[in-house]
C-alpha cells in the first residue's frame, strides 16, 4: 500500500484551496494559484517562508521587466526570449532565483494578455498571492520530530555502550571476534539524526531548537576518536597492569554514557589514573615499554572523547542562561 507523507497532503489540500478562493475571486488563470502553492509547500517552515519571499519579489520585478520588453519592443516570441537573458541574471543576483519558475508562468500570461492594465497587474497579484498565501497556512503544521529525535539519541547510546563494552572486552581478554557493525550503524543513525535536527531547527521560527543536533554533532566527533582508537587498541598483545586498569575505567564509561552531564567527573578520575601510572615501576621490557606507550595514547585520546562531551554541556549552559536573561 503507497503510503502518503504529510507534505504530500498538504499540497494537495492547498492545492484544491488556492485555485478554489481564485475561482471564486473571479481571477482570469485561476489555476496558476495552483502551481504557486505546489512551489511554494516546502519540507520545513523557514523553508517555506523562503520559498514564497523569492517567489513574491520575483514577480513582481517579471511584470515590471514585462512592462518594459513588452511595451517597448512588442509582443513576439523573440521579446519573451530576449527578456529572459536579462530578467534570469536579475533575479540570480537578487538571490530569488528560486522564483523563476512562477514568474515565468506571470510573464506568459501578461504575454497572452497583449496589454497592460490596472485590472491584470491586479490579477496576477492576486494569484500571487493567494497562491503564497494557502502555502504558508499549510507550512503552519509541522509534525514534531522531537519523539524521533530522542529514539535516535537512545539508539545512539545504546550503540555507544556496545562498541565501549567491545573495547573493554578485548583489554581484558584479547578477543577479537567483532564485527563491528555497531560502528557503521552509529554512524548512519548520526547522519540521519543531524538532518532530521536541522529540520527540526528550521520548524521553529520564534525560538531555538538547536540542542539535538550539536549534541548528534558532538556524539559524531566522539565516533571519530573511537574509529580512531580502535586499531591502537587491537595492537596491543601484551599484559601489563595498567591494561586492566584502563578497562575499568572504559567499562564504567560505558555505563554512564547519556545526555547528562558526567565528563567533568571522569576527566577527573582519568587525571588521577595518570598520577598513578606515573607513580608505577617503569617498565622492565621492550615489549611492556612498547605496551604502556599505546595505552598512554589510549588515555589521551580518552581524555579528547571527554573534553568533547564536556564542552558540549557548557556550551548548552550557557545557551540556556543566555536565553533566560
Amino acid at each position: 500500500m503507497v503510503k502518503i507523507g504529510y507534505r504530500t497532503a498538504k499540497t494537495a489540500i492547498g492545492t484544491a484551496l488556492s485555485i478554489s478562493i481564485a475561482q471564486l475571486a473571479g481571477l482570469h488563470n485561476f489555476a496558476s494559484a495552483g502551481i504557486i502553492t505546489i512551489l511554494c509547500v516546502q519540507v520545513t517552515k523557514k523553508r517555506s517562508l523562503k520559498a514564497a519571499w523569492a517567489r513574491f519579489v520575483a514577480c513582481v520585478v517579471a511584470m515590471l521587466f514585462s512592462y518594459i520588453f513588452f511595451q517597448g519592443i512588442g509582443y513576439y516570441p523573440f521579446t519573451v526570449g530576449l527578456m529572459l537573458l536579462f530578467f534570469i541574471p536579475t533575479t540570480v543576483w537578487l538571490k530569488v532565483n528560486e522564483g523563476i519558475a512562477t514568474s515565468s508562468v506571470i510573464i506568459l500570461h501578461l504575454y497572452a494578455a497583449r496589454k497592460f492594465t490596472w485590472e491584470i497587474i491586479c490579477n496576477e497579484l492576486l494569484l500571487i498571492l493567494i497562491g503564497i498565501s494557502v502555502a504558508l497556512l499549510m507550512n503552519m503544521y509541522m509534525p514534531s520530530a522531537e519523539k524521533q529525535l530522542k529514539e535516535y539519541q537512545r539508539i545512539v547510546e545504546d550503540l555507544f555502550r556496545i562498541i565501549l563494552k567491545e573495547i573493554v572486552r578485548y583489554l581484558r581478554t584479547n578477543e577479537t571476534d567483532w564485527d563491528g557493525k555497531e560502528l557503521t550503524l552509529a554512524a548512519d543513525i548520526l547522519q540521519k539524526a543531524k538532518l532530521l535536527a536541522i529540520r527540526n531547527v528550521e520548524n521553529h521560527m520564534l525560538r531555538s531548537e538547536e540542542g539535538y543536533y550539536h549534541y548528534f554533532r558532538m556524539r559524531e566527533k566522539q565516533l571519530e576518536i573511537i574509529e580512531r582508537v580502535l586499531p591502537l587498541v587491537t595492537s596491543l598483545t601484551y599484559t601489563v597492569e595498567q591494561r586492566n586498569i584502563v578497562a575499568d575505567f572504559i567499562d564504567k564509561l560505558s555505563d554512564a554514557v547519556h545526555p547528562g552531564n558526567t565528563a567533568d567527573r571522569f576527566l577527573r578520575e582519568l587525571h588521577c589514573m595518570k598520577k598513578r601510572f606515573e607513580t608505577m615501576p617503569l617498565p622492565k621490557t621492550r615489549e611492556e615499554f612498547e605496551e604502556r606507550a599505546a595505552l598512554l595514547h589510549l588515555v589521551k585520546e580518552l581524555e579528547q572523547y571527554l573534553i568533547i562531551k564536556s564542552q558540549f554541556r557548557v556550551s548548552e549552559g550557557k545557551k540556556r542562561a543566555s536565553a533566560a536573561m
